[in-house]
């Protein structure tokens, strides 16, 4: 074995060479997720050049390349040209945002659920439809894809939020969640990349990094990605598309107006992008924002997926979304679909049919509107200073922070202190910045009382810090 003079060279990474086995890529690779998962390596890590971790490991070249790519695909690193390659911000552990089982310790302004207090209404419409002569059709596989006066209600529905389509470029699923999964496994293969904005939504930041498709952070502002920004990356990179939520992006609030929509829109036409439009709220728009102007899919239906979920609008629980393709993609999607689901359940979208079908689904979103504006406004009350450019009745707040904050454990400070609160470093999808924010949910608490208590409680956290 040749002397090797790196055996005491400080390096931020040295594997355990004994641990090796072939093929040595994949065995060091295996070695770097192992460190990255365990917290060895902390999240913005420069890992050693390439030449370097070779000579010290006394391997080739190739061997090192071959093992960062695989743990690049897999979202576990990042490369910088000129500067390097550095742990991912999200690598160490899921970012993947859910309901707590045992939230009873603390006021939960983490999770955004769906202001539940309108649940009554939709209690009502199940007790009709168990009633429904043909209940017992909702209850197998047939119309895989949604039922015929299923797919006609959910039209019916977006036709108020601007979307015009045909009843067989409309498929029902079980949640915005699985729409875009659906849609990744459908449209995108590992490796391929996917524009989207510095801070984005976090359970897309992981089922991407499932799949091993590559997310590409790009810069914004108060009205959403820059056109600028998304043709410079275009110019860079292989780009094969791109997510947004432009009615109220989570977890920034920002709402893109009907002009920033344009611009984009031209550019992903241009470069020939798949757009994925997670329109979960543009209910708390349309009619409502006088900028709000229309959905993209109206703009590029042809490249576009749409997705329209009753999570937010009508209720959590039911888990029902409409997703809307052009013909050219009308294949993969079923077929993506069909081995995802097999089917949605009949039942649920029965029950947001005929919530839809009576009016009631009007009143739930009437009564939320309210409550979102009650909610927004008892923020503002602790809270003045904050920017209000975002949507005026989102479900969500976001809060800056100290710059000089610990990232890595003030979520799990502010639970000690009896509230749950999530950072934005689940929801970066680049390197971190120096910025801190606090996403806070509005609409999780079963009371405004208790809303009023949590927001309390993180003011005072707030100012006790600073």
């Amino acid at each position: 074995m040749p002397f090797n003079s790196f055996e005491h060279y400080p390096m931020s990474w040295k594997p355990d060479k004994t641990q090796l086995q072939r093929p040595l890529y994949r065995s060091l690779a295996q070695l770097l997720e192992h460190d990255i998962t365990h917290g060895f390596l902390a999240p913005g890590t420069k890992l050693p050049p390439q030449r370097e971790l070779a000579d010290y490991l006394d391997v080739n070249f190739t061997t090192i390349t071959r093992a960062y790519k695989q743990c690049e695909l897999k979202g576990l690193i990042y490369g910088v040209t000129g500067n390097g390659t550095f742990v991912a911000a999200n690598a160490a552990r899921s970012v993947t945002i859910s309901k707590e089982r045992d939230s009873n310790r603390y006021i939960d302004l983490g999770f955004v659920a769906s202001f539940e207090q309108t649940n009554d209404l939709v209690t009502e419409v199940i007790k009709d439809v168990v009633e429904k002569s043909y209940l017992e059709e909702l209850l197998n596989y047939n119309d895989p894809s949604g039922i015929p006066h299923h797919k006609l209600a959910a039209l019916n529905w977006m036709q108020t939020l601007g979307i015009n389509a045909s009843p067989e470029h409309v498929a029902i699923v079980s949640g915005a969640q699985n729409a875009l999964t659906i849609a990744l496994l459908a449209l995108f293969e590992p490796g391929n990349r996917i524009a989207v904005d510095l801070y984005t939504y976090a359970n897309f930041i992981e089922v991407s990094k499932m799949l091993r498709i590559r997310l590409v952070p790009v810069l914004g502002d108060e009205c959403g990605m820059l056109p600028e920004s998304l043709e410079e990356q275009c110019s860079l990179l292989n780009l094969h598309g791109v997510f947004l939520m432009p009615s109220c992006a989570n977890p920034t609030t920002i709402m893109m107006p009907e002009k920033r929509k344009v611009e984009l829109a031209q550019i992903i036409q241009k470069h020939r992008l798949i757009l994925i439009e997670d329109d979960t709220h543009a209910f708390l728009s349309a009619g409502i924002i006088d900028h709000y102007g229309q959905p993209m899919y109206q703009l590029l239906p042809e490249q576009t997926i749409y997705i329209c979920s009753t999570a937010k609008s009508i209720c959590s629980g039911l888990r029902v979304a409409y997703i809307v393709f052009h013909e050219a993609f009308k294949n993969k999607m079923l077929k993506a679909m069909y081995n995802v689901n097999v089917k949605t359940s009949s039942l649920d979208v029965e029950i947001v049919t005929q919530l839809i079908l009576s009016g009631k689904a009007n009143a739930i979103v009437a009564m939320k509107k309210e409550l979102a504006q009650t909610a927004n406004k008892t923020f503002n009350e602790f809270f003045p200073d904050v920017s209000k450019t975002g949507h005026p009745l989102s479900f969500f707040r976001w809060l800056p922070m100290a710059r000089d904050v610990d990232e890595t454990s003030s979520e799990k400070f502010f639970l000690k202190q009896g509230v749950r609160v999530f950072h934005s470093n689940r929801f970066l999808s680049g390197n971190h910045t120096g910025d801190n924010f606090l996403r806070v949910a509005l609409s999780s608490t079963p009371s405004l009382q208790e809303l009023r208590a949590g927001l309390e409680m993180l003011k005072k956290i707030l100012d006790e810090c600073n």
